[in-house]
């Protein structure tokens, strides 16, 4: 299924551009736009999927994909989504794999120095 509306429908379809990493018959895997770190991949699955939570097979196959990348890696996080309260931008389902080395200095909300309320 497509979302005529849906920018990632647009790139799987060939109609919008993108940095194509990996392509598999379920999924691509493309370079975010303004990438958090180097080597920042999204894994999408080619079935429109609003989130993570809408089809458990689709989510399933598209992180088995996004392990695959992440396989590849010495360190790395993989981050989805679900809903505009835990920052989903674009409501089809997207697996980050953002690539990691110690000190590299991107932070995540979970790390040490940040805590509930906002205050260390």
């Amino acid at each position: 299924m497509r979302d005529a509306t849906c920018v990632f429908c647009a790139i799987i379809a060939g109609e919008a551009p993108a940095i194509m990493i990996r392509s598999w018959d379920d999924s691509i895997a493309i370079r975010p736009i303004g990438g958090v770190h180097p080597g920042h991949t999204l894994v999408i699955p080619r079935t429109h999927v609003a989130d993570v939570g809408v089809d458990p097979v689709v989510s399933a196959w598209t992180m088995a994909r996004a392990a695959e990348l992440a396989g590849e890696l010495d360190a790395a996080n993989i981050i989805t989504s679900r809903g505009a309260a835990a920052t989903q931008t674009v409501f089809h389902l997207h697996i980050h794999v953002v690539p990691r080395s110690h000190g590299d200095g991107l932070p995540l909300p979970w790390t040490p120095q940040q805590t509930v309320g906002g205050t260390a």
